[in-house]
């Protein structure tokens, strides 16, 4: 007799189609460390450049004490490097057996569930920065505008795997409607 088959989610549910334990939550995936490694060279591009311009420019307009305002563009990339950790590890997603689960957020936390019988188009996106670091984003269409959802800094692998699974099941469960 069979006591359990493993799932999407890789739990294992009973045989015979009961819920599962409440207690038994998704199979959360994170991202990829790329996608941190982007948007910290990202926030420190920015950042360098204009405590350089703002220094330069203070000192030579306004004297060298004004040149002080230089740090507060470094206070920014002080502060933003660990909120880029924080928001990178917030990020998750869990495929189910009937939706696909999108979570994210530190202060604000936000879930989206997409049933996979409401989507209507799934794309992968790369620019030119996400290639240079093999990244692309999954991005969800749904009849309802405000319904989108997006995965952004996947493996281009991963993202392709995933828009594959989600359309195969996306078109298996639209079938019946």
């Amino acid at each position: 007799m069979e006591t359990g088959a493993t799932g999407i989610t890789g739990n294992a549910g009973p045989a015979d189609g009961a819920e599962a334990p409440s207690d038994a939550g998704p199979d959360w995936t994170g991202l990829p460390p790329g996608l941190l490694k982007l948007r910290r060279l990202l926030l420190a591009m920015w950042m360098v450049p204009l405590a350089v311009a703002v220094g330069l420019g203070l000192a030579i307009l306004a004297g060298p004490p004004w040149a002080a305002f230089a740090l507060l563009p470094l206070a920014v990339l002080a502060w933003g490097w660990p909120m880029l950790g924080r928001n990178w590890r917030s990020w998750r997603y869990a495929e189910r057996s009937d939706d696909l689960l999108i979570s994210r957020g530190v202060l604000w936390r936000e879930e989206t569930i997409v049933p996979y019988g409401r989507m209507q188009l799934v794309e992968v996106t790369s620019g030119p920065l996400e290639r240079k670091f093999g990244l692309a984003s999954l991005q969800l269409h749904t009849a309802a505008a405000a319904s989108d959802a997006t995965i952004p800094g996947l493996t281009p692998a991963e993202a392709e795997r995933l828009r594959d699974r989600l359309t195969e099941l996306g078109e298996a469960r639209s079938a019946g409607l």
